[in-house]
């Protein structure tokens, strides 16, 4: 039967304390025991249904955990304050001392620079490769390996991951394979294409509003343990904890991320269309111009689409950065790192999201000055907004 990822989300039932139709939030950081026993024993984990300090659990973050595991269909999730909270402590619960991670080049900046500049001082190494040429990955594979890194859809290039590819590979030599899905939620579901471990940031398209931070880790009932364990767990040791009032804000946005992901990807392939005929270059992984298109259409659940993400190089960063300022002059958007909200964001990543990475590595993957990633909105009207772009190109001289 075919997976949908949405129905599963819908079908989940939880009433709030007096039987709201939300559950009840826990306002508490705190909670009492009727005995000394049941709180040694929930301690040890060993008291089902109970609680016993919010950086362990509370019931808002489980039900939100278990709302995010039924989205990818994994058996279980631990959510976490940040997305980097998510991702830090999946790294350092898999790898130790002398350990090694193959990763794709082209990730988040800030995970690029954990892997690259933080987790050396635990003697944890990581070689960076082109992560769409398998028999590169493959041949970068250590006896001292422990995983496989990659996210489905490439921040910023928006290079597509062989999920089921690099899933064979991981389980010939024994490895972990861990995908981030901040970009494509609902639209890939990595976990029924192999992946042991989905990440997102829950900041971005779950939530939507860009009023918070989040984060969470999708497994097994047994990795999930791991990392909560009081005694060697690295989400629980490192206290990248969720607030329960914002994991029951996030909860009530995940509820229309169907919707809002439809929409967001129908504008994206509109824009991707129409400037392609204009003449630009964009990329994006709906056009047949994309070198993934083929692999990603056969990976998506169709009906919500190719995801918001789309990219275009201005051809310089003085450009870029001149296009960038007249367009939120113009209402069309806003000059804002992150994505998923409800109105066009856009950024120059090789000056900030990505600004991390070397500039001799940003060459050799590719990743120029002059390139801006827009985070499509959920605009109505989307040929005004074709419209107003395209004004805005033509006055900057890109178009």
């Amino acid at each position: 039967m075919k997976f949908k990822p949405a129905n599963n989300i819908q079908d989940l039932q939880y009433f709030g304390e007096f039987g709201g139709v939300n559950p009840s939030i826990s306002d508490s950081s705190t909670y009492t025991f009727l005995s000394a026993k049941t709180m040694f024993d929930t301690f040890e984990g060993n008291a089902d249904g109970c609680y016993l300090y919010s950086r362990h659990s509370s019931p808002s973050n489980l039900y939100l955990g278990k709302a995010l595991a039924a989205m990818e269909g994994t058996e279980t999730a631990n959510v976490t304050a940040t997305g980097m909270g998510a991702i830090t402590p999946v790294i350092m619960q898999l790898c130790g001392a002398g350990d090694h991670v193959v990763s794709s080049r082209t990730i988040y900046g800030g995970t690029y620079a954990f892997l690259k500049n933080f987790a050396p001082r635990f003697q944890v190494k990581t070689t960076f490769v082109n992560i769409t040429k398998l028999d590169e990955v493959e041949a970068a594979i250590t006896p001292k390996t422990k995983l496989l890194y990659c996210e489905s859809v490439s921040n910023p290039l928006l290079e597509v991951a062989d999920i089921a590819g690099l899933s064979k590979i991981a389980k010939k030599h024994h490895l972990q394979l861990v995908v981030d899905n901040t970009f494509s939620p609902l639209s890939v579901s990595p976990a029924k294409l192999g992946a042991d471990i989905v990440i997102h940031s829950l900041t971005k398209f779950i939530n939507g509003s860009s009023d918070t931070m989040g984060g969470v880790v999708c497994g097994t009932q047994e990795f999930i343990d791991a990392l909560r364990s009081v005694n060697d767990g690295a989400s629980m040791l490192l206290g990248a904890s969720l607030d329960s009032l914002r994991a029951a804000s996030i909860l009530k946005n995940l509820r229309t991320l169907h919707i809002r992901m439809k929409q967001h990807s129908h504008n994206a392939m509109y824009l991707a269309e129409r400037f392609e005929k204009d003449g630009l270059k964009p990329v994006y992984p709906g056009l047949a111009s994309h070198p993934s298109h083929s692999l990603f259409s056969k990976m998506i659940n169709e009906e919500y689409g190719y995801g918001g993400m789309l990219t275009i190089d201005a051809g310089s960063k003085e450009k870029a950065n001149e296009l960038m300022e007249l367009m939120q002059k113009e209402n069309i958007g806003y000059l804002a790192v992150s994505l998923g909200f409800y109105k066009t964001l856009f950024s120059a990543p090789g000056s900030s999201t990505s600004s991390e990475i070397p500039d001799e590595e940003k060459v050799a993957m590719g990743l120029t000055d002059g390139l801006i990633r827009f985070s499509i909105g959920l605009d109505n009207d989307i040929e005004r907004t074709y419209q107003e772009m395209k004004k805005c190109m033509k006055q900057v001289g890109v178009l």
